[in-house]
This record gives structure tokens, C-alpha cells and sequence, in this order.
């Protein structure tokens, strides 16, 4: 076994993103499809992927895909894949499933068919009647669309947007792969500055860290795969020990994040400092219409409240039109990024955005507007 077929999933809007960062890994046979990237690479993509994808939500092993119409089928189909390659005697191997417009609507027997189905190719193998299931993880999932059934098994453990850094939170978190992604999206450079005014549990400031540093979002956690036999200790000594080798420590960055609840200041130096970058990044509470920078043709990244609740959304709207002034006069070489719900963004900003996005903050559809500032001054060599 030497090829594996990994799927890394994203979220809606993300997955182009996704497959730049797996190309950028070195990995060339990436096909894109709908909340997944797939791709062919050998076994120590599994560790390099799980340690370096900013942007995918899980890494999950391909077993096999096949067209079901029927429980037999799907049985039969399922027995036949070289599960006892992957699955060790005593490994335990829970399965759950999703069914989308597909004649084999209910989950609940889908996941049973198949656990049956994994534990006869076992019994075949292992030539044994039963299994204690009391040793490594290896979570099973069945994902059946249109119905066509694909067959994987979860590497990440636990999803890839918890870096270990965040143990802390505030009511409405912005998720890391999101904040990791609204990021990437922007011209920002480690030689610029960086601020987020509405930095909440600072999610936005500590990835820019991590990025502008060229440290591994996963570089602080562990993953279920680390357990895995065939996978092997020594593969992912090496994995980690490319994200020691080329992390850039000495890059000194300037990144400011502020906010106006004092509360949510110290949560952010709190996780900052769990991150590693406790002296790095400068948090203030203050108000957006408040807000000022010395620094000039830097980056400025919000998460902002979108006005859904009720009673909120007058607020909300008078602090877009402060932040349309405050920023068009005091940041004129900068470039600003917003991400919102709120569909009258644009004019209560006070300017139509160069560029517009769709991104999805958990379920609620987003906008993600774009203003783009004048490129920095060359500097002669």
C-alpha cells in the first residue's frame, strides 16, 4: 500500500482554497467537487495534510466508491473493499452515515449494512468470529448521493478548524478554518500590518500569526491517525519535524486586534498566549469609530456583528455607516475586508466594494466585501 486517495472536506465557498493548499503541499492529483478536494499521494500525506490544511474541515481516507441501489448491493460492495489493509484485529470501528437523493434514504440502516459488511471482510481475514474493538479509533463514514456510495474513514479525529489554541470563547465564534480562509483571501504580506477591529476570542489576529509565521495550523494537537500502525511513528516524526524546520520565528509581524468588550480582549490574549504569540500580538479594547492605525497600506480583516437578532439591527447599521467614515479617512492606503449577512452593507458603508464573495459562516449565507487599497510603494534594492 503504498497510494492512498484522501478527501479533504471544506465548506461551501472554500474549496478552491482547499485545493490550493494541497497543491501547495506538493500533491499534483487533485480533483475539486462540492465540499471536497480529493486527491492521490502516499501515506505520509495523511500526517502532512492533517498538520498543514488551514482551510479543510476534516482529512478522511478513501476506501472505496460504488453506485447502490440496494441493501445487497451496498452490502456485497461494501464487503468486497480491502478493509483488514486499513483496519487492524483490534481496532474499534463505529460507522455513520448521510443519505442525500438517493434510493437508500435511511442512514440508520445503511450504517448498520455496513458495519455487517466490515466486520464479514474481517472475519474473512483475521479468521476470527468476533471483535473486541477496544484498541485505535478508525470511525467509518458512509456518504451516499445520488446514489452513489462513498466509503471512508476519518484521520483527523477531532475537526481541523480546533488548532489547541482556543479553550476559550466568546457566544459566536468565527471558526478557524473560516478566519484561516478570510485571510488567504486578502493581498496581505508579513510585512504589512494586520488589524481586526472586532477581534472577539481573536481567532482572526492568531491565525494571521500563524500564517505570517509559516507555522502548521495543526502543530499544537494531536490527531486519531497518530495510533495508526501502517501509518507508523516514524512518518509523522518527519511531518512534525518539516513544521519545526520551516516555521519562521523571527518573522516580526505587526498584527493589532481590538474590540469593544474588555471581556473579550483578555479571552483573545488568553488564546494568543496558549498559541505562542502571547508577545506578538497587540490586543486593545476599543470602539470601531475609534479606531486608528500609524501603520500604512496594511490589511484590516472584520467578522463584525451581522444585526440578526432582533433589536440589533439598528445598531448594528449606525456602526457600519462609523465604519465606512472612521475607515475611508483614517485608512486610505489600506485595504479593508468585511464579511456580513447584511445585504445593505454596501450602502451603508458608504462605498460599493472592488469585490464580492460568498462564504458560509456556519450555515447563515455571507457576503464578503473586498475594498481594495493602493498597492505599496516598491522599495529599491
Amino acid at each position: 500500500m503504498e497510494k492512498v486517495t484522501l478527501i479533504a472536506t471544506a465548506t461551501m465557498g472554500l474549496e478552491a482554497l482547499v485545493a490550493r493548499e494541497v497543491k501547495d503541499l506538493g500533491y499534483e492529483d487533485v480533483q475539486v467537487e462540492n465540499g471536497k478536494v480529493t486527491f492521490s499521494a502516499d501515506i505520509s500525506a495523511i500526517p502532512r495534510a492533517n498538520l498543514w490544511l488551514r482551510t479543510a474541515d476534516r482529512v478522511k481516507l478513501k476506501i472505496g466508491e460504488f453506485k447502490a441501489f440496494t441493501f445487497d448491493e451496498l452490502f456485497e460492495k461494501t464487503k468486497a473493499l480491502p478493509w483488514p489493509d486499513f483496519i487492524p484485529v483490534h481496532a474499534e470501528f463505529p460507522v455513520i452515515g448521510k443519505s442525500v437523493k438517493s434510493k437508500l434514504f435511511s442512514v440508520s440502516d445503511c450504517q448498520a449494512i455496513v458495519k455487517k459488511a466490515v466486520v464479514e471482510s474481517m472475519k474473512k481475514r483475521y479468521k476470527r468470529g468476533w471483535f473486541d474493538e477496544n484498541g485505535p479509533f478508525y470511525r467509518i463514514e458512509v456518504a451516499l448521493h445520488k446514489d452513489v456510495a462513498t466509503l471512508t474513514i476519518d484521520t483527523s479525529g477531532t475537526g481541523l478548524h480546533k488548532r489547541g489554541y482556543r479553550y476559550l470563547h466568546n457566544q459566536a465564534p468565527l471558526k478557524e478554518t473560516l478566519a484561516a480562509a478570510m485571510i488567504m483571501l486578502t493581498t496581505w504580506r508579513p510585512d504589512r500590518p494586520f488589524a481586526d477591529p472586532f477581534c472577539g476570542s481573536g481567532t482572526l489576529p492568531i491565525e494571521a500569526a500563524m500564517i505570517g509565521q509559516n507555522i502548521a495550523p495543526g502543530f499544537n494537537r494531536e490527531f486519531v491517525s497518530e495510533q495508526w500502525h501502517w501509518i507508523g511513528q516514524e512518518r509523522w516524526d518527519k511531518a512534525r519535524q518539516e513544521v519545526e524546520d520551516v516555521a519562521n520565528y523571527d518573522q516580526p509581524l505587526d498584527i493589532l486586534g481590538t474590540d469593544i468588550d474588555h471581556r473579550s480582549v483578555e479571552l483573545a490574549q488568553n488564546n494568543a498566549m496558549e498559541a505562542g504569540f502571547g508577545e506578538l500580538i497587540q490586543f486593545k479594547q476599543m470602539q470601531v469609530k475609534d479606531f486608528r492605525h500609524r501603520g500604512e497600506y496594511g490589511v484590516l480583516v472584520g467578522n463584525p456583528p451581522y444585526g440578526e437578532r432582533l433589536g440589533e439591527r439598528e445598531e448594528v447599521e449606525h456602526m457600519y455607516r462609523d465604519m465606512g467614515k472612521v475607515f475611508q479617512d483614517h485608512l486610505d492606503t489600506w485595504s479593508i475586508y468585511v464579511l456580513t449577512s447584511h445585504e445593505g452593507f454596501e450602502e451603508l458603508y458608504g462605498k460599493k466594494a472592488t469585490k464580492k464573495r460568498k462564504l458560509y459562516n456556519g450555515n447563515l449565507k455571507t457576503d464578503y466585501y473586498q475594498f481594495f487599497g493602493p498597492r505599496p510603494p516598491r522599495i529599491e534594492s
